[in-house]
């Protein structure tokens, strides 16, 4: 049997890890290893200082539409997001016992008290909150954001971990500037020629990536993307170019992207499982590598409805990605309940109008099961962005 990679294998694998609640990849690796591993909330967490230290980071997107909620729903009301219910479900279930840790980064109210509620339940591992700058001045925001990641450092040193060295973070920096620049390179792939790069391909791929390690996700992605480059089997469609955003930290489920796909849309741009696309560009290589972690977060960072933005105006980065992408409408695809998406978008919304940009809207969780209202609504918006393009 040949061992050489094909789409199907390569997605089928993927598929494989995403839907592995109990980590089978991770337990593997660290046993083959003996190093420690850190899960970690969406949406961005400094990978780098882990790698660095010998710690696998491992990505904890919640669940799908198959696991079934019964502890969970006993610590969030009904009016919280499901991202944290699945998370607490499946660490009660012990599908997560084989990590040695949770960081949950600063991005809504409801991750900082699920990050209060691990400590609780989980009193023998460790577990740190990761606070980020909202000034972005080097000297303010800088300094303190500098000082919390020498105080992760230390923290998984004082766990077992290798301790900091700012050669090893270089070199991990370069590793994961890799892996940003075959992600980015599938993203404008997808762009130039949506129908050799389904996002439903696409999404599992990224979702296995943040499972995997650095130099494993980075294989996978850039065979996966000279298969699909050279593949002349897939054709293209009379279908609506998209852009889908608002879901950036409780994850969608496979059939809603699917959904979308068989609706008549090419969707060209998203907000999927942002941790390798946050910072957007190279980490630069020379000087302290602590430091260049601080300003690429500072200076580099995706526009997102959990980062502040200071004087900068909301939907702005929105419509110039729209724009650089060659949407030609746009998707607004909010977690329920999430404040953070949903307090943004009447924001983003103004700023696409005022562009003349087609726009629809609806609401989804990570255990959404049907579809068919959903797939009426992206078709019908689909099809008048084709009526409108051809009048």
């Amino acid at each position: 049997m040949s061992d050489t990679p094909t789409i199907a294998s390569l997605v089928g694998r993927a598929d494989s890890i995403y839907r592995d609640y109990s980590l089978t990849t991770v337990r593997e690796w660290k046993a083959r290893t003996g190093g420690l591993a850190m899960g970690f909330m969406p949406i961005y967490i400094p990978c780098e200082i882990l790698d660095a230290q010998g710690v696998l980071p491992v990505g904890l997107m919640g669940a799908r539409d198959d696991l079934e909620i019964i502890k969970g729903d006993a610590y969030y009301q009904s009016y919280i997001c499901h991202i944290p219910r699945s998370t607490i479900e499946l660490g009660l279930s012990g599908r997560l016992d084989c990590l040695d840790g949770v960081l949950f980064p600063a991005i809504c109210d409801v991750i900082r008290n699920l990050s209060g509620m691990w400590q609780m339940l989980f009193p023998t591992k460790l577990v740190r909150y990761l606070d980020v700058p909202q000034n972005f001045e080097p000297a303010i925001g800088g300094r303190f954001y500098r000082h919390e990641l020498e105080e992760l450092a230390e923290a998984l040193t004082s766990r077992g971990a290798r301790p900091y060295d700012a050669e090893a973070l270089r070199g991990s920096i370069a590793r994961y500037n890799a892996l940003r620049r075959e992600v980015r390179a599938l993203y404008a792939l997808r762009q130039r020629l949506p129908w050799k790069v389904p996002t439903s391909e696409l999404y599992v791929l990224l979702r296995a990536a943040v499972v995997l390690p650095v130099d494993d996700a980075t294989r996978m992605l850039s065979e996966y993307h000279g298969l699909a480059l050279a593949d002349e089997s897939r054709l293209p469609l009379d279908q609506a170019r998209v852009m889908l955003t608002g879901s950036f930290c409780e994850q969608p489920p496979l059939g809603l992207i699917r959904t979308l796909e068989r609706s008549g849309c090419y969707i060209v741009d998203d907000d999927f499982v942002q941790v390798h696309r946050w910072i957007q560009s190279d980490i630069p290589l020379d000087g302290d590598p602590m430091e260049q972690l601080v300003l690429a977060f500072l200076g580099d960072a995706m526009a997102s409805p959990t980062r502040y933005i200071d004087k900068a105006e909301k939907g702005a980065d929105l419509v110039l990605r729209i724009q650089r992408s060659g949407a030609e409408g746009v998707l607004f695809a909010s977690p329920s309940f999430c404040d953070p998406a949903l307090l943004d978008q009447p924001m983003a919304v103004r700023a696409v109008e005022r562009h003349g940009i087609p726009w629809t809207a609806f609401k989804y969780s990570e255990n959404t099961g049907q579809f068919q209202v959903i797939r009426e609504q992206a078709g019908t918006f689909a099809d008048s962005i084709k009526l409108w393009s051809v009048a």
